[in-house]
């Protein structure tokens, strides 16, 4: 039988079919037997006491349980946790215990989710696989010797292995959609300023969101529900959605123009066989679903790409100037060659590159609601297998390699999701294959009526079988 998603979770609760703390203790014991290295911490005590204070309000009739309610889900290891260890992946920070929740951490206790721990990130959320000095990777459940992504790697594990229903992730370059298509779960970068960073969090030029890693697209939905809405002196603001995201699951998405995109952005890297195939499985899916289905370019190359690196270099040199980081030997902070010292007027002209990159996509992609690509280049690879603690520059490039077409939905700041539509078998292993749908911005709600429906079809495949 599988685990029970977030929306299964809370409406057996509301019923008063399980009782949360019957659900938190399955989740804790969980959470103790994994495999994976998904954990940093386990918050048994807390958790237990949040279960039993959020049952006396039920059964008081005090709460109107919402689609979280009793739900756990742990919070990204980079992200404040009031109580937690915050060492935010990097065994040179120290870990210690945050005094306050980070807003998006908020929203989810008052939606009544219950955190039960952190979950494993690399250091400082730079590199696209989790392997932090002095802990063992995060791997991915379907094989444990391959990697499990990054930079929400824990939470991807965790949900993959249904040791929770959601898992709290953020996406600055992929770091929700990479896990997302190692683990083989649903992870979805909403467009920018709908799930605010607020009231602790920089936005800086805002590459980076929050959001969740589910096993299902409702799950999400119903997660982006409960974090989307501003914060005072947001720089980004999302206008307000016209329904929920949880009824956009339910209606039918319209006759799409859908662009297919085979081509690698930001790399020049021979793409997976499977990976393509499985993306022309998913066309054709679409075609026949009714959709006007064609193929597409990629809208800009390396050379626009360099923009994004220049700011992104940049995030990285200021966690090289807190104590006792100069001296971590992870590639991702020891320098990147030249990059490394790029200059002020260097990151000014990359900040209005970022912008001219962003009218540049909406300009070639005018004409279409849905822009579908491979999340990856390739199936989750080994462990190790990016990681070069010799050559910075080649690790940088690896990383490129395998995630050739993410970040560009970061420039833009539009919606973009990984989806669990395909698997394949390497090795004697069966590996999940994630593809990447992505839309307008601030149009989320034909992203999941879209995944939905998708999820549907792949459903009733499998079930056919």
């Amino acid at each position: 039988m599988d685990p029970l998603t977030a929306l299964e979770t809370s409406t057996r609760i509301a019923a008063g079919d399980v009782g949360i703390l019957d659900i938190v203790d399955a989740a804790l014991e969980a959470a103790h037997a994994d495999e994976c290295h998904a954990w940093t911490w386990i918050d048994d005590t807390g958790a237990r006491n949040t279960a039993r204070k959020l049952q006396r309000q039920l059964d008081a009739g005090q709460a109107r349980p919402g689609p979280l309610f009793g739900v756990p889900g742990p919070v990204k290891a980079l992200n404040a946790l009031a109580g937690a260890p915050r060492a935010v992946g990097s065994r040179a920070v120290g870990g210690t215990p945050s005094d306050h929740d980070d807003g998006f951490v908020s929203r989810l206790k008052a939606g009544g989710a219950i955190p039960i721990g952190t979950t494993a990130a690399p250091e400082f959320g730079l590199p696209c696989y989790t392997e932090p000095d002095g802990r063992a990777a995060t791997v991915t459940p379907w094989d444990h010797t391959r990697m499990a992504g990054g930079s929400s790697g824990g939470a991807a594990a965790a949900v993959g292995a249904g040791q929770v229903p959601i898992a709290q992730g953020s996406d600055g370059g992929g770091s929700i959609r990479i896990p997302a298509s190692c683990c083989g779960v649903v992870g979805l970068k909403p467009s920018r300023g709908r799930v605010s960073a607020g009231p602790y969090g920089i936005d800086g030029p805002g590459l980076v969101c929050g959001g969740v890693l589910t096993r299902t697209v409702r799950d999400t939905a119903a997660a982006l529900d409960v974090l989307s809405g501003p914060w005072p002196g947001d720089p980004f603001y999302a206008p307000t959605p016209t329904e929920t995201f949880l009824s956009a699951c339910g209606r039918d998405p319209g006759r799409l123009r859908i662009g297919i995109l085979r081509e690698p952005v930001i790399a020049d890297v021979q793409v997976h066989p499977d990976i393509l195939a499985a993306l022309d499985r998913t066309a054709a899916t679409l075609e026949s679903m009714g959709h006007v289905v064609e193929q597409t370019s990629a809208p800009f190359g390396p050379r626009e790409w360099d923009s994004f690196r220049c700011v992104w270099e940049w995030g990285r040199r200021r966690y090289r100037s807190c104590p006792n980081v100069r001296s971590s030997s992870h590639p991702c902070l020891v320098g990147c060659g030249p990059g490394g010292r790029r200059s002020g007027v260097e990151l000014a002209e990359a900040l209005a590159g970022i912008q001219m990159v962003a009218r540049q996509v909406g300009q070639h992609w005018q004409r279409f609601d849905v822009i579908v690509s491979p999340t990856l280049a390739q199936p989750p690879l080994p462990v190790g297998a990016l990681r070069d603690d010799e050559d910075p520059a080649a690790d940088f490039d690896a990383q490129c390699r395998f995630t050739p077409w993410t970040s560009l939905w970061n420039i833009t700041g539009r919606p973009a999701m990984s989806l669990p539509l395909h698997n394949t078998r390497i090795d004697g292993v069966e590996l999940p294959i994630g593809i990447m749908i992505g839309g307008r911005l601030y149009d989320e709600a034909t992203l999941l009526a879209l995944g939905c429906a998708l999820e549907n079809t792949r459903d009733c495949e499998r079930s056919c079988r």
